[in-house]
């Protein structure tokens, strides 16, 4: 037992798991920003992994096919260096494991990894589980060699380490589960401690959520609502317990009045854990549609899950027209809201009357969509309820600005950008549509497809690719989904020579440069994170 356990067989084994750390670590950089855009769950990651479509085990398949001819040939190419032959295979692995993270380089993520503390000690755990594996399997390989005492074995025993690339995604999983076991209990104080700060301020809580439209909402109703109240409200489109509680433990909740707090949803419960956290005295329901229909698994189950927040809501709860009788049988006091009327929308934003109370006045917004101003008039009724008079409320419409990436327009060199990146809906991408219709000049449509709509996916992306029959150009971004939005734009009559698909966002950037000129208006519709495309 003496050489296998020797000092120079030791630091060669600690050697080969260091290497082995660190390559495996940056294979896997891509597939640690999906596992952050799917908000650490490693079930979402392996669905995003197992779709018809995605090349990303295929990729590793074949770098561990590579990684294994070659290392063969290395060993066995210079077996007359006696026992160093096997060490000399290890060239290979570092030849194509640099090859591929060079080649991941080039397809980076859409939305890039955000270098958090809680993304670091994921990689850290990553670093980790890689280390012992590889070193417990050289150790292993070792000992068999040792005690067999082949000399062809000797050689190629290395050759066994190949199967390390096909093991990159459950390593992960597995290093994402390690750290979760400090993760979520310190997740959980963490919201404990902001429902602890919340609860002991004399703040007005808001409560926003709906299928779509909640960030819009929020935006809209905290501009409406600062003529009279100091108004905190969560940042971009955090909707989580976590983002939810960062807002409240990082602010001076005493300096504010109001509270908005954006709830987003993916499953039954979901809204009632985020009444726990902050019970909105009122409450705004933008909207109902198939969003998240892969998690909630049915329609009736999406209603259920956001109408938590009618059974929590301590005054009133206002629900847009269009899906108020939806929740007639959830209990709790509810506004019908359908306070604009006379709607008109073109490319220099939407005029529409807008009637609260005895009130009624002919109001002017920036923003596109006929859609947003039955957004704007539900919030109205929301701050109305709150006290903020109707001329205030009236001002603070004039004065809205856009919101980011939600049909946000960008003049760019006399071209019309507009950015619905974040749009990921069926009546969004409705709504995006119209708009484009209203503006002048060629219109270009750039989109991945619709997500999250489980059994519904190949129906709506299909229906997504009729409606953009007549557009000047169609650019298809990613291979998910695109497959059906391409499927029924063909089918629907659609000219295929104004049609591209593409593989990333940047791709389809390079398109336009080559066709766009002055006058003409491109719409990017749903840049969806990369766990999509």
């Amino acid at each position: 037992m003496g050489i296998f356990i020797s000092v120079p067989k030791t630091i060669e084994c600690v050697a080969i798991a260091v290497f082995f750390a660190f390559a495996m670590l940056l294979s896997s950089a891509k597939l640690l920003g999906i596992l952050q855009s799917c908000t650490y769950s490693g079930k979402k990651l392996v669905i995003w992994a197992a779709k018809k479509y995605n090349l990303t085990l295929g990729r590793h398949l074949l770098l561990a096919l590579c990684c294994a001819l070659a290392c063969a040939v290395l060993s066995l190419s210079f077996s007359f260096a006696g026992q160093w032959a096997c060490v000399i295979g290890l060239a290979a692995y570092v030849i194509f494991f640099t090859l591929f993270v060079i080649a991941d380089t080039r397809l980076s993520l859409r939305s890039p990894a955000t270098l958090t503390p809680r993304f670091g000690r994921l990689m850290a755990s990553v670093w980790l589980v890689n280390a012992v594996i590889a070193y417990l399997l050289v150790t292993l390989l070792n000992f068999a060699d040792h005690v067999w005492g082949n000399a062809l074995f000797g050689n190629l025993k290395y050759v066994v380490l190949s199967v390390l690339p096909l093991c990159i995604l459950p390593i992960v999983c597995l290093s994402n589960a390690v750290i979760k076991l400090y993760e979520v209990p310190r997740n959980a104080r963490y919201v404990r401690a902001a429902a602890a700060k919340l609860g002991s301020a004399h703040l007005t809580v808001v409560g926003i959520t709906g299928s779509y439209g909640k960030t819009s909402a929020k935006k809209i109703l905290a501009a409406l609502l600062s003529p009279k109240y100091r108004v905190l409200s969560t940042p971009r489109s955090h909707n989580t317990p976590l983002g939810v509680s960062k807002t409240i433990n990082q602010a001076d909740i005493s300096l504010y009045d109001v509270f908005i707090a954006e709830m987003g949803a993916r499953h039954v419960g979901d809204i009632a854990e985020l009444c726990a956290l902050c019970p909105p005295d009122y409450s705004v329901i933008t909207g109902i549609c198939p969003q998240h229909l892969e998690s909630f698994g049915s329609v009736q189950n999406i209603i259920k899950g956001k109408g938590e927040i009618l059974q929590n809501t301590k005054k009133r709860a206002f629900i847009a027209a269009d899906c108020f009788e939806d929740f007639v049988s959830f209990g709790g006091d509810k506004v019908r809201c359908d306070a604009a009327s006379d709607i008109v929308a073109d490319c220099d934003g939407t005029s529409f009357t807008l009637t609260l109370g005895d009130s009624s006045r002919r109001v002017h917004t920036r923003l596109l969509g006929a859609h947003a101003a039955s957004n704007i008039a539900l919030c109205a009724c929301c701050a109305y309820e709150m006290g903020v008079s109707f001329d205030d409320i009236c001002g603070a419409i004039e004065g809205l600005d856009y919101v980011e990436h939600r049909l946000q327009l960008i003049k760019s060199n006399g071209v019309n950008i507009i950015d619905d990146g974040y749009n990921a809906n069926i009546k969004g991408a409705e709504a995006a549509l119209e708009v484009l219709k209203t503006f002048g000049g060629r219109k270009i449509v750039v989109t991945p497809g619709l997500v999250e709509l489980g059994i519904l996916d190949r129906e709506e992306n299909a229906a997504l690719g009729a409606k953009l029959v007549g557009f000047d150009n169609v650019i298809l971004v990613g291979d998910t989904l695109v497959g059906y939005v391409k499927s029924g734009y063909l089918a629907a009559g659609g000219d295929e020579s104004r049609l591209r698909v593409v593989p990333t966002l940047y791709a389809a950037e390079d398109v336009i440069a080559g066709i766009v000129s002055r006058g003409d208006t491109v719409l990017f519709l749903n840049d969806l994170p990369d766990v999509y495309a």
